[in-house]
């Protein structure tokens, strides 16, 4: 099975059209224009009864003691851990692609409403859910697509992969409200095929010449 995407290319800088913030001169960061990204996919296999898109960010700062000073840097050797950006399971097995903003535009404070989508499909939590649990003004349920959102002091460049897997039920095994790990679990058993394209990110001013450009 093959992936691709125009937004990100492989590779290629995540485009702040995808991304929940972007640099800002004055700010350090801003909210971006934001909209789920373009991803198409190819040669699933024939009995393939479903799809599920998951994108998450293997290098989410673990303690956020060090977030956003401006007299240090948060150092690559930090402890990292696992960022669900998307879960979005239940696709049919006739979908071969998911259009820009087909699914969120734009960011939704306190977070947008789950589990139940278009296409008969399902959202589960993103990573913003916990993160943003002790903000006043932010916390919420967040369910779809919410991407990016880094640290702008953070020295690592994160690689965010968006990833379809083909799937040999017509329902991931999994009820009610789910994260993307939970979703990960349900249908470890079921998987027929993989394919991935990968997004490069960085809101650290410094840093931002060497990630590829978006093309």
């Amino acid at each position: 099975m093959k992936l691709w995407s125009d937004s990100p290319r492989d590779g290629d800088a995540i485009p702040s059209e995808v991304a929940f913030a972007r640099i800002d001169a004055t700010l350090h960061v801003a909210l971006a224009p934001y909209r789920n990204p373009c991803l198409a996919w190819r040669d699933a296999p024939e009995d393939t009864r479903s799809f599920v898109v998951p994108s998450h960010d293997f290098y989410a700062r673990e303690v956020p003691d060090d977030v956003n000073h401006p007299d240090r840097e948060v150092p690559t050797s930090f402890a990292r851990v696992d960022f669900f950006h998307w879960v979005h399971v239940d696709l049919p097995p006739t979908a071969v692609s998911v259009a820009v903003g087909e699914f969120w535009d734009p960011v939704v404070p306190q977070g947008k409403p789950g589990p139940g989508t278009r296409h008969g499909a399902r959202h589960g939590l993103n990573g913003y859910t916990a993160r943003f649990a002790r903000d006043h003004d932010m916390a919420g349920e967040y369910s779809g697509h919410d991407g990016p959102r880094l640290s702008w002091n953070d020295a690592l460049i994160h690689r965010d992969p968006f990833a379809v897997h083909a799937l040999d039920v017509e329902r991931v095994p999994i009820e009610g409200r789910f994260t993307g790990a939970r979703a990960l679990v349900a249908m470890q058993q079921h998987v027929l095929a993989r394919a991935s394209v990968t997004g490069r990110c960085t809101l650290n001013p410094r840093l931002a010449g060497s990630v590829p450009p978006a093309a």
